[in-house]
């Protein structure tokens, strides 16, 4: 399927494997995930991988992240927040599957309404690394809520912390 031919897939459906977003729309995806949400600049997050299944960052470790210092472990807010707008970005990138019959604008114009309903992430070891990999995706897309899963691992592939969010799309 090349990028601007008319799709529009059912509201409970799982976008077709080889979907692939136009370079206006993964550029348009990652100002707003990158620059727009400052507080996301802040940690250092930077998009990898951005697909309609599944969305993927990193953050590097930096002084202002730390949260042991004896240890010099990432804070579990940093996890926290990074894991929360990776739930986020992974909406992102369902609607805009969803949606691929709108211009790329029309379908980033969408996340304004984006919203976290409810948050969990489960420490499982500590984070300690001189950078981290941040997975997620849609477990599944409604009209009014999604509901996601999140991975935080460490520059090892370890997995460090899991995540589980519910997101308002409308």
């Amino acid at each position: 399927m090349a990028p601007g031919d008319n799709l529009t897939m059912p509201k409970h459906t799982t976008p077709p494997a080889d979907l692939q977003f136009e370079d206006e729309f993964i550029a348009g995806v990652k100002n707003i995930f990158e620059e727009m949400i400052v507080f996301n600049r802040m940690l250092g997050l930077k998009i990898t991988q951005i697909s309609p299944t599944q969305v993927k960052a990193r953050i590097d470790m930096r002084n202002e992240l730390v949260g042991h210092y004896a240890y010099n472990r990432i804070h579990g807010g940093v996890i926290s927040a990074g894991l929360d707008a990776m739930g986020g970005l992974a909406v992102m990138a369902a609607l805009g599957a969803r949606h691929m019959d709108e211009s790329p604008q029309h379908r980033l114009q969408r996340f304004a309404k984006l919203g976290t309903i409810d948050l969990r992430i489960d420490y499982l070891r500590p984070g300690i690394g001189e950078w981290f990999e941040l997975r997620a995706e849609v477990m599944r897309l409604g009209s009014r809520v999604a509901s996601t899963r999140m991975e935080f691992l460490g520059a090892d592939g370890k997995l460090l912390s899991t995540g589980s969010g519910a997101y308002i799309v409308s």
